[in-house]
């Protein structure tokens, strides 16, 4: 096929990989099989660059249009856009930075197929605040030292994004490691009841090497970054809505067994069933609508984050946090519920974990878990109350007694 034309023609591209994707997810699901495959093609199809300029290889997508397309990604399998979650946020890192030769060497191993994991979050002993990897700069570039968990995507990735600490100043910084040398330890061991395929264990430095260029000051990052990770969340539930409305639509369509005190002889005609899926189209559409008016907010913020005006990036930036949360508080209430909900419209055989139903409220219960949501309705009434900016960057650990 020729290079799409429009960003219709470019989602009727995507659709057929969409598809053939999503019909292994439950195997996968029942069977814990990474999508090492699935992620293969994303990659062959350029998936990875749909943020990167044209003109530099990419498809120059804006982020309506990202998450638009993560949200379809999601419908065929939830773990996809959760595993790409620190690809397509270095991406965009990079588009808030100016066009360096750094940054084109960037892009050019994007469009190659390489991928970026994340390695952020400490767990065990580790105090709220506290860093403990390390990177330490000698005359040849920087070694980096210390564990991380949740790395999500490390299993598929090239390249990992770590938040670090520098050694000799104290100061945070972010460091690319390459994952394809000795020093570099990942780990399949996430054992979450939900996400289960997302690539989110332990990832282990031992002394990894790290080029000079590859490490900088964490300060730098682009600023609605908080809102960009979660919005990466709320896509992927979006499509988890869609996709147990279609898994709903589709039993109820092929149902035979029928209750005798139903409301017709065929499952398909019973107007308390259909108005279960009604519903369930209802609130999926909701959550879809309501992720695509957040993801204006943050095109927003990106647009007019090389302003000069202070004051117009600090309200994009603001709008962009709040709108997310908002948007995160709706698709926690109404997927959840939906996960529940669908059973009302089939049996007690469709509780069976051949047909893997159940991953819909496990996989939207884990994402869900992300950036707690009480937090976050704290945060928007507190912006609307008393004006107070919401937190844009938090970090987790052991707290004081």
């Amino acid at each position: 096929m020729s290079q799409p034309q429009s960003f219709q023609q470019l989602v009727e591209h995507f659709r057929p990989l969409f598809s053939r994707i999503a019909e292994g997810t439950v195997q996968r699901e029942r069977d814990r099989e990474l999508p090492h495959t699935q992620l293969a093609w994303l990659k062959k199809a350029k998936f990875g660059t749909l943020r990167i300029p044209v003109e530099q290889g990419g498809y120059g997508l804006t982020l309506p249009q990202l998450f638009t397309l993560l949200t379809e990604l999601a419908e065929a399998d939830s773990n996809l856009p959760q595993a790409l979650r620190a690809h397509f946020a270095f991406i965009e890192d990079l588009l808030n930075q100016p066009d360096t030769e750094l940054r084109r060497r960037w892009f050019t191993r994007f469009v190659a197929g390489e991928l970026v994991g994340s390695g952020w979050t400490e767990i065990g002993e580790v105090n709220v605040g506290e860093v403990l990897t390390k990177v330490t700069p000698d005359t040849e570039g920087w070694w980096l030292n210390g564990e991380k968990f949740y790395s999500t995507g490390t299993l598929y990735a090239d390249w990992i994004d770590v938040y670090a600490q520098r050694s000799d100043d104290g100061s945070d910084v972010i460091a690319l490691v390459n994952v394809h040398q000795a020093g570099v330890q990942r780990e399949d061991d996430w054992d979450g009841f939900g996400q289960r395929l997302t690539g989110s264990g332990t990832t282990r430095f031992v002394q990894a090497k790290v080029e000079t260029p590859h490490v900088y000051p964490f300060s730098q990052r682009f600023r609605y970054q908080t809102a960009f990770y979660q919005q990466v969340l709320l896509a992927t539930l979006a499509g988890v809505s869609k996709a147990l409305t279609r898994d709903a639509s589709e039993a109820v369509a092929a149902r035979q067994r029928v209750y005798s005190h139903g409301n017709a002889k065929l499952v398909r005609h019973d107007a308390q069933v259909l108005q279960v899926i009604g519903q369930l189209a209802s609130w999926s559409y909701a959550v879809e609508a309501t992720v695509e008016r957040a993801s204006q907010a943050l095109e927003h913020a990106f647009i007019v984050h090389d302003s000069e005006d202070e004051e117009l990036i600090q309200q994009a930036n603001i709008a962009a946090e709040v709108e997310v949360a908002k948007a995160q508080v709706i698709a926690t209430e109404l997927v959840l519920r939906s996960t529940s909900e669908l059973f009302n419209a089939l049996g007690a055989s469709d509780t069976r974990l051949s047909k893997a139903l159940d991953r819909h409220w496990r996989n939207a219960r884990t994402l869900s878990s992300h950036n707690p949501v009480i937090y976050k309705t704290r945060d928007i009434g507190d912006w609307h109350v008393n004006k107070n900016t919401p937190t844009f960057i938090w970090q987790i650990g052991k707290g004081g007694d």
